[in-house]
């Protein structure tokens, strides 16, 4: 059973003598300089002399880990002795001079581009520095898109540095270096498709920034991998005896999903461990691209398929160049797995990404740019120079460029054929701010390829927009939930802010004019006027805003308008002349963030937190409480809709933390509530109240309060918590 690589971690591992790294590039590279890349080795060894690690071990056994993994990638002559000497130029006395003079500009070049690399800092830490980390930034995209070898060095570079993080003596360094990893480098690896050097980086990342969760799953994975070898090792032969039936010519093997890989299917998916169906995969790879159609046939002739789970990435690759057939079966036991049908140039592909266009050709190893030309994973990085070219001031290039690099790119046009690059999932909206902030703000509706369609509506490569403008600027609800960049939704909160106060005074109005119903009376704002000074506000719309926020209650607001009014009716039963319908749903409040002081209640029937959709009920005497959408309490209210309130979350809500209430299933074994507590710490969650409901010989049946962010935050905890092999089951508390 071929299990994922084992992770190295040990910086005292013996490092290749020169003629093994000779022999090792010949192996691929027939015509290799062998007399160049001693000279590099060499001056990479008495350049760097008694320079150590932070291990201890002598640093020049860095630069030469760095080369043995650009030549089992099957890189080019320049690009291992770019890996020999990187640190050179930086880290010792030689200077550009001398390096061009023995070794040329090529080679050069090349060093030089990893060195500016090097330099970059882009952690959160650093964020207040706006202008330098946008001059850096540029210069990694300037120097990524003039020769991706640049990027390929760097990468192999940062792998090796993750493979010894354990030997830095700083706990946050470690974090920091990580997190720039799992945020840069990883999506970096992934965009030109080298899935080799992501995976791992993944893996590595993950081991430093949640620490339980990785060593969690990786428990499971061991259990699983005992418990399954047999059956595995049956399906093994199963497939090998029904191609060889068949006389079908093929090379199979499998693959084991990383820990990584399971860790985000859980979090984003929200299953539990045995619920993930890939966690081991067959590969059979064969000779041409009909063949792969022809094992596909033959493995669903054979056993039933999940219809759900075939994907065709042949005739629709990836953006990366990833090529294959996915298809999952039902084995022996009615049992799920996955199958992947590729051929020797794709599972190349899918492993090296741009590294398998380097070739032997024509007596030479280099970049085989026919290969490449259908999917060419470079060019993906190129268009982002003509994005910085044609950009703002710094703050706006963060802005818009910094994170929407690491997303798959789709290519838009307007009518007059002005090409405008957007993130994969970009709507018409962030294509109207992307030509200009007034163009977004008063967007109204677009045609896409010469069709009108809802805004809402997902961009494809090559669609052809047209955005239809209105009159006003004017914040429309929902509409930041539909954008994906930066500069779409800092424009859209900037509209909300503005329109905010006239939402809320419309809101207020509003239910004034509901309480006078519910009096018998005519609405008249002569008598508010005379009520202005009982009340303690200095205008109506004081006094719209302040209802319409929930700071004054309906009761209150009564009270002062008619003083001495009965105080036995009962107001629920009087009839309604105008309750809320659908038609008023135009008219949002952007709830506050939840303060002491505040009208403002969260219900502890369903216990709402930032990112939920909830409503807001005036409640006599208690103000605005907060309930979910789909709060099973509201049914019993359903008809007094005059004290129904749209609400939704202001970004201020976020500031404040959120209690989350959780049910858990755990196992009543030693240490069990002790890691479910490390695992909600190290995600950030705040354990808050705990309590047990059920108690038995085996499991205790748990309900938990966690201060969280917000409902993603909370989703995240539950996730980690589903990786633990002590919890059985957990989920978000409801009330009965």
């Amino acid at each position: 059973m071929n299990a994922a690589p084992t992770i190295k971690l040990d910086e005292t591992e013996q490092f290749l003598t020169c003629p093994q790294l000779v022999k090792l590039v010949r192996s691929y590279d027939p015509s290799v300089d062998s007399d160049i890349l001693s000279q590099a080795y060499d001056l990479c060894k008495s350049a760097h002399g008694s320079q150590t690690r932070h291990s201890g071990a002598p640093y020049y056994c860095h630069p030469i880990a760095v080369a043995e993994i650009l030549a089992n990638l099957r890189m080019d002559s320049d690009s291992i002795c770019t890996a020999l000497l990187h640190d050179v130029l930086e880290d010792t006395p030689i200077t550009e001079a001398q390096m061009r003079g023995q070794f040329g500009d090529i080679i050069t070049d090349l060093v030089k581009g990893v060195t500016k690399l090097g330099q970059l800092e882009l952690s959160r830490s650093d964020l207040s520095r706006v202008d330098k980390q946008a001059e850096n930034f540029q210069k990694f995209v300037l120097a990524m898109s003039k020769d991706v070898r640049v990027l390929l060095v760097k990468l192999c570079d940062r792998l090796h540095n993750m493979r010894t993080l354990k030997f830095h003596p700083k706990k946050e360094s470690q974090e920091r270096i990580a997190l720039e990893t799992m945020e840069i480098y990883a999506p970096l690896a992934r965009k030109i498709g080298v899935d080799r050097l992501c995976s791992e980086l993944e893996d590595l990342s993950f081991r430093y920034l949640n620490p339980s969760a990785f060593e969690s799953i990786t428990k499971r994975l061991a259990n699983w991998r005992g418990n399954q070898e047999a059956a595995i090792s049956d399906l093994s032969i199963m497939l090998r005896d029904l191609m060889a039936s068949h006389n079908k010519k093929a090379r199979i093997y499998g693959r084991e999903k990383r820990a990584y890989a399971i860790w985000r299917k859980l979090e984003r998916q929200g299953i539990n461990f045995e619920d993930v169906a890939d966690i081991y995969a067959f590969r059979i790879v064969v000779d041409t691209k009909e063949q792969c159609y022809d094992v596909l046939g033959l493995l669903h002739t054979h056993w039933r398929c999940v219809a759900a789970r075939f994907r065709d990435f042949i005739s629709v690759p990836k953006p990366n160049g990833y090529q294959c057939l996915h298809t999952t079966i039902l084995g022996p036991d009615n049992q799920r797995v996955e199958i992947q049908i590729r051929t020797e140039s794709m599972d190349d592909v899918a492993e090296r990404g741009i590294a398998a266009h380097w070739c032997y050709k024509d007596n030479s190893y280099t970049y085989d740019s026919s290969a490449a030309e259908t999917h060419d994973p470079l060019m993906r990085i190129r268009p982002l120079v003509e994005m910085l070219e044609h950009g703002g001031d710094a703050d706006e290039f963060l802005e818009h460029v910094k994170l929407e690099m690491f997303t798959d790119q789709v290519f838009t046009f307007t009518p007059k054929s002005e090409l405008v690059a957007l993130p994969q999932g970009a709507t018409p909206i962030d294509f109207a701010y992307a030509v200009h902030t007034e163009v977004g703000d008063t967007c109204i509706g677009a045609h896409i390829n010469g069709r009108e369609r809802p805004l809402r509506t997902q961009l494809q490569n090559g669609d052809v927009v047209k955005i239809i403008r209105g009159g006003i600027a004017e914040a429309h609800p929902g509409w930041e939930n539909m954008v994906v960049t930066g500069r779409a939704r800092s424009a859209l909160r900037r509209l909300t802010r503005q329109g905010e106060s006239e939402e809320l005074r419309k809101i207020g109005h509003m239910l004034a004019d509901h309480a006078f119903a519910r009096e018998d009376k005519d609405f008249s704002e002569t008598a508010l006027s005379d009520a202005l000074k009982r009340l303690n506000f200095a205008s109506l719309d004081e006094l719209y805003i302040a209802l319409g926020r929930g700071h004054l209650s309906i009761n209150g607001f009564l009270d002062g308008v008619f003083p001495g009014r009965s105080q036995g009716k009962d107001l629920d039963k009087i009839p309604n002349r105008d309750l809320i319908d659908d038609d008023s749903a135009r008219l949002y409040i952007k709830g506050e963030g939840l303060r002491e002081g505040v009208s403002v209640h969260i219900a502890e029937c369903c216990y709402p937190i930032v990112g939920d959709r909830i409503i807001g009920i005036h409640t006599p005497g208690k103000g605005i409480v907060i309930h979910t959408i789909d709060c099973d309490s509201l049914a019993a209210i359903e008809d007094q809709q005059e004290r129904w309130i749209d609400l939704g979350w202001r970004r201020a809500a976020a500031k404040t933390a959120s209690l989350g209430r959780i049910t858990a299933t755990v196992e009543h074994v030693p240490g069990a509530l002790a890691a479910i507590t490390a695992i909600i710490g190290e995600i950030g969650g705040n354990l808050t109240n705990i309590k047990t409901v059920k108690r038995s010989v085996t499991f205790f049946d748990m309900v938990m309060d966690i201060e969280v962010r917000d409902a993603r935050h909370l989703l995240q905890i539950i996730a980690a918590m589903r990786a633990s092999a002590y919890v059985v089951s957990v989920e978000r508390a409801k009330a009965k």
